[in-house]
């Protein structure tokens, strides 16, 4: 008989993160602050990376910020956590909450007013995923940061 050891290619460590907490009763002042400490972040970004961000990337990512934030302020009671992870050429973009239930996609309708965030999240990321975490979910969205 013999032992097989396969080993899984890890995840780099992130070379910057940063998390911030959001309370649900701030609604709209949660988007904002979300968006402006995800540009803070991204800003201190050069110090670990070859350059500056290029600013369309930083509009992406601040973008997705806004729809995960949003999500998970009106779908999932209590505080939810915004934590950006930087690494060579991403950003993982992750949003953990109260709610167990993943967002769904609805598709596209052009006539639907709202409810699109989880589709614009999919067209400009790389990936999307939902993941259980200990009181809800963490949902985690991962953005290019090379120049489209």
């Amino acid at each position: 008989m013999s032992d097989a050891i396969t080993a899984e290619r890890a995840a780099p460590e992130p070379l910057l993160s940063a998390s911030a907490v959001y309370d649900d009763t701030s609604h709209g002042g949660a988007i904002a602050s979300a968006r402006a400490f995800t540009a803070d972040f991204l800003a201190a970004a050069p110090s670990s990376t070859s350059g500056p961000v290029a600013q369309e990337r930083v509009e992406l990512a601040q973008l997705v910020v806004s729809e995960l934030v949003t999500n998970a302020v009106r779908h999932a009671a209590g505080p939810c956590r915004l934590l950006l992870e930087l690494r060579r050429d991403t950003l993982d973009i992750s949003v953990f909450d109260g709610e167990a239930a993943a967002p769904v996609p609805r598709g596209h309708d052009p006539r639907r007013i709202g409810q699109h965030g989880v589709e614009i999240v999919l067209a400009v990321c790389e990936s999307l995923s939902v993941e259980p975490a200990p009181e809800g979910k963490r949902v985690r969205a991962c953005l290019s940061l090379l120049p489209g």
